[in-house]
């Protein structure tokens, strides 16, 4: 279900040669972080650590609460390339949903490709992948349960045209609470009362999904 379709080449390198690897984590509150639950850029670090053995891998978190695509944009140049990771990961599309009434969710698309083509332009020195929005009870209620399922389609189409990796966390979680009959009780931060964030013990699984993803990358591209 999380399997990356692309390898990372350029992670994949930085990783083999054993020094130094830079991951420049960009998105809003899932990435940012929120009250005692720890956010993912930190617990993908310390998985990456211990299972390559390299303790010089770095995961820079940029995250921002309550930022979309429009917003974070700009903060590429000084925030991303400036850095030089080997890996960008950019989570992406929750707020269009939450904050519907702000947004487009096709220009919110639009944004997405165009911020996959800038961070393309660098493919000698990074590789990019997509973390679409959490299935949480905030993203289901009336109509934007039907608003999720468009975002989470537009950005698939973003990563297969672009050729890119997505993290489905949309699937993940749903999968978790349809088939393995976990609660919102258990998948919620209970101190949010917008019924939006991830419990910790639920961020803990999607990083280490995240972190199984990224080292099980294939090595070479599809023949499609």
């Amino acid at each position: 279900m999380i399997a990356f379709k692309y390898p990372l080449p350029r992670l994949a390198a930085a990783l083999r040669a054993g020094g130094p690897v830079k991951i420049v984590a960009m998105g809003s509150s899932s990435t940012a972080g929120r009250g005692d639950v720890v956010p993912y850029p930190h617990r993908l670090e310390m998985h990456l650590r211990t299972e390559t053995g390299n303790p010089m891998i770095d995961v820079l978190n940029r995250g921002r609460g309550g930022e979309e695509a429009d917003k974070q944009l700009p903060r590429f140049d000084t925030e991303i390339f400036a850095e030089k990771p080997s890996l960008v990961i950019w989570q992406v599309g929750t707020n269009a949903v939450f904050h519907k009434d702000d947004y487009n969710i096709n220009d919110v698309a639009a944004k997405i490709a165009e911020g996959v083509a800038r961070v393309r332009a660098h493919a000698d020195e990074m590789d990019v992948l997509l973390i679409d929005p959490q299935y949480v009870t905030a993203m289901l209620r009336d109509e934007k349960a039907e608003l999720s399922e468009r975002m989470v389609a537009l950005i698939a189409e973003v990563a297969r045209q672009a050729r890119v990796n997505m993290f489905r966390r949309w699937a993940l979680m749903r999968h978790w609470h349809i088939h393995n009959n976990i609660g919102f009780d258990r998948m919620l931060d209970p101190t949010d009362d917008d019924l939006l964030h991830h419990s910790d013990g639920s961020m803990l699984r999607v990083s280490k999904g995240l972190a199984d993803a990224i080292r099980n990358a294939p090595v070479a591209p599809p023949s499609t």
